[in-house]
């Protein structure tokens, strides 16, 4: 098989493990009677990956790049009500500090979430950051999981047709 062939199976591949991931994250989260299963749903894509390493790494960034910006919202709330400015503003907070924590690429997640709760959640903040950080390490583990099923078809280095695991 050619190269683009194999590429276009590993894309069916995670798109498969995505949608696995996303609706038991999503079923979970609904029979947990969390507010916004929707969360879980998200976090459990964006960390799904064929690897189970690759999936840890990304699962750990969107859980570290959460709390900081549910602590950024929460804090920042205080001072700021909801506007475009402030969400602005948050976001920027959210991103700086994310980048000098370490967060990485996390730093967009970070500004996101700091972002929602500063535009509509500006009553109860903290609240609406533990929620978030919930259901995204729910998201997350079950990503987590499923990274751990064998894919469905791998490419042996040694030889040039793809095998079944």
């Amino acid at each position: 098989m050619e190269i683009n062939t194999l590429v276009k199976l590993s894309a069916i591949q995670l798109a498969i493990r995505a949608g696995i991931a996303g609706g038991a994250a999503t079923w979970i989260a609904m029979r947990l009677a969390l507010e916004h299963p929707v969360y879980a749903f998200i976090a459990a894509v964006i960390a799904t990956d064929l690897s189970a390493a690759q999936s840890r790494k990304l699962g750990l960034r969107r859980i570290f790049a959460t709390a900081i910006g549910g602590i950024c919202a929460a804090g920042l709330s205080q001072v700021l009500g909801p506007g475009s400015s402030a969400v602005g503003l948050a976001v920027f907070v959210a991103m700086v500090v994310g980048s000098l924590l370490g967060a990485g690429e996390g730093t967009r997640v970070a500004g996101f979430i700091c972002g929602i709760v500063i535009l509509e959640h500006s009553s109860e903040p903290w609240l609406y950051g533990a929620q978030r950080f919930v259901e995204t390490a729910l998201g997350v583990l079950v990503a987590w999981g499923v990274s751990f099923l064998p894919r469905f078809i791998n490419k042996d280095e040694n030889q040039d047709t793809p095998t079944l695991d």
